[in-house]
């Protein structure tokens, strides 16, 4: 089996592409991204790594042969020129999947999210009938929202293909702490700031309800998704949900109902330029409903080796040691010497 790999060096692709890579059944890897991984990037002989962008790169052509392929390319920012991301990330889909139809590969496998739901319950878990209309306030839950549109018609056009929908939670592990405080946090935030002694208040917010896995655990749901005939949707994310408490209980502090506060500081900081994480995201991870993982643990076969909390906690390990791998979007010097790269270009632009 040839599986092609798009987006391959990012944080669920290079646990996908390890994952793929131990499975005796898959004979050849080809991962597009659009910057070649360094030499430690761990390929076992199997991967062939082709440079592409799913904005104007030539798709068909690494597909074709192909039994199955992975869609897990995104760009998180700039947030502050969504044109951008939306030619990557909407446009870039349907580029995707045009090429997947006229390569003719059989298979489609696509990194959806929980972010593509639309609001939803905390206090109960919602399967994958949940309706995917996203939260307008976001554009990262809007482009996920209209490419699971773009994959309706998909299917319904090539009732013969075989597609499946990954809707991960938030996904964690050491080597991408880098990548997520530079995407996220911005050139600001100090990795020692992650330690229970410095940060004093963890906010007591109703909305604060995450589920959250480790990217290993991700990878491994790719696989399988992959290498056996299963079609549709699946929610994955590790117990336990991650509420207020757990992160006190992991990180020690104490709590405070600050939500408005928190909420108010952040939009400033978007709005200055300080933080890449813009105040619509925090509004989407208030709404997001809790998932009922089910299915993929009964019919996919996938059940998590990580617990939420450890997923965190190594993640936390990562920013105190500013982990990564050797791949640009992972890689600890991406941002420059002391991070001069991330004030230059801008704090959520791309240069």
């Amino acid at each position: 089996m040839r599986v092609v790999v798009i987006g391959a060096t990012g944080n669920i692709g290079t646990s996908t592409v390890r994952a793929l890579a131990a499975d005796p059944d898959v004979t050849g890897i080809t991962a597009l991204a659009r910057r070649m991984p360094g030499t430690g990037a761990g390929d076992t002989g199997k991967t062939e790594w082709v440079e592409a962008d799913v904005t104007d790169s030539d798709l068909v052509a690494p597909m074709r042969g192909a039994d199955v392929v992975i869609h897990l390319a995104w760009l998180f920012q700039p947030t502050h020129r969504p044109a951008v991301t939306w030619d990557a990330n909407a446009v870039g889909s349907a580029r995707v999947f045009d090429a997947v139809a006229e390569a003719g590969v059989p298979a489609l496998v696509y990194s959806s999210s929980v972010g593509a739901y639309s609001p939803g319950p905390k206090d109960r878990a919602v399967d994958e009938s949940w309706p995917t209309h996203g939260w307008p306030g976001a554009a990262y839950s809007r482009e996920k929202a209209y490419v699971e549109r773009l994959l309706d018609a998909f299917q319904a056009g090539r009732p013969d293909r075989r597609v499946v929908r990954i809707r991960p939670g938030f996904v964690f592990e050491r080597q991408t702490a880098a990548e997520q405080r530079r995407l996220f946090a911005g050139p600001l935030l100090p990795g020692r700031l992650a330690r229970a002694d410095r940060i004093p208040v963890v906010p007591d917010m109703p909305g604060l309800r995450l589920q959250v896995l480790h990217s290993a655990d991700a990878g491994e749901a790719f696989r399988l998704a992959a290498v056996r005939d299963v079609h549709g949707p699946f929610n994955i994310a590790a117990d336990p949900v991650i509420d207020a408490a757990e992160l006190a209980d992991l990180l020690a502090p104490a709590s405070c109902g600050c939500r408005a506060g928190v909420r108010a500081a952040l939009a400033a900081a978007w709005g200055m330029h300080l933080v890449p994480a813009s105040p619509g995201l925090f509004d989407l991870a208030m709404e997001l409903p809790i998932m009922d993982t089910a299915r993929a643990r009964t019919e996919l076969g996938w059940s998590p080796r990580y617990s939420s909390r450890e997923a965190l906690l190594e993640f936390l390990e990562g920013l105190r040691t500013g982990a990564g791998r050797d791949t640009p979007p992972l890689a600890p010097g991406t941002g420059g010497p002391m991070r001069a790269r991330e004030f230059v270009t801008g704090v959520g632009r791309r240069p």
